[in-house]
């Protein structure tokens, strides 16, 4: 199961769009966070058309943490090269993926697209080749791009054999716990450089996609060294 989400979307007409392609591909869930322009959009409905369900079934967060939290698979659709050690697909690579429980296509901004820290909490980044003489290519036809190929390989798609990749709710419990031993024993010896250091510890646990009983396993890992270190006579 796929559903698409658009992060801080700017015009209704857009987001009618992608709702527009994602009808034409057999999808119906939208998720927008913080919509520029407020929701709902008449200009969004508009746009629509036949697809005038996807927009008014369309959910609505605060924020991209909020939106993908019940979702075990998640890809960022950027242009953009990004200094991050992820697996970049094309759509076609993308679509063949194993279906593991919930999926999330993240679109970003139509100015600017996705930034890092959105692109952080992707598994995988998918980029759409174009011709490097015309390389811009809008929201729309990003959506239409990916829903297709998505629906392509849909039917042919093999069940996924084995457990499901843990929801990301579970994951970000498990950063914030990491967070939280890392800044105790003063992990981070140069504090300007812990935003970069924290992306890459962030992006390795992405790249494993552990399921939920591993990612227990690893919250009882950071328990037992947290008590282990607590217990420990200093070093004079």
């Amino acid at each position: 199961m796929l559903c698409v989400v658009l992060v801080a979307p700017q015009m209704g007409e857009n987001i009618g769009a992608v709702a527009r392609a994602m009808g034409n591909f057999g999808l119906s869930e939208l998720r927008i966070v913080t919509p520029r322009d407020g929701w709902p959009n008449p200009a969004a409905e508009a746009m629509a058309a036949h697809a005038l369900p996807i927009i008014q079934q369309a959910q609505i967060y605060d924020s991209l943490a909020e939106a993908i939290a019940d979702c075990t698979q998640v890809y960022a659709a950027t242009a953009r090269q990004r200094d991050m050690q992820k697996p970049h697909l094309t759509p076609k690579e993308w679509a063949a993926q194993p279906r593991q429980g919930k999926a999330a296509l993240l679109l970003g901004r139509e100015n600017s697209g996705l930034n890092n820290q959105e692109v952080t909490l992707a598994h995988a980044v998918v980029t759409v080749p174009v011709h490097p003489d015309c390389p811009s290519i809008n929201l729309a036809q990003s959506a239409a791009i990916l829903c297709y190929e998505w629906y392509q390989a849909e039917n042919g798609q093999l069940a996924y054999e084995g457990e499901s990749p843990a929801p990301q709710q579970e994951l970000h419990a498990f950063f914030e716990q990491l967070e939280t031993q890392l800044d105790a024993v003063n992990f981070w010896k140069v504090p300007e450089k812990k935003e970069k250091m924290w992306r890459n510890l962030r992006n390795i646990f992405g790249r494993a996609t552990p399921s939920s009983q591993e990612v227990q396993s690893l919250h009882g890992m950071m328990r037992a060294i947290s008590e282990g270190t607590s217990g420990r006579p200093e070093q004079s």
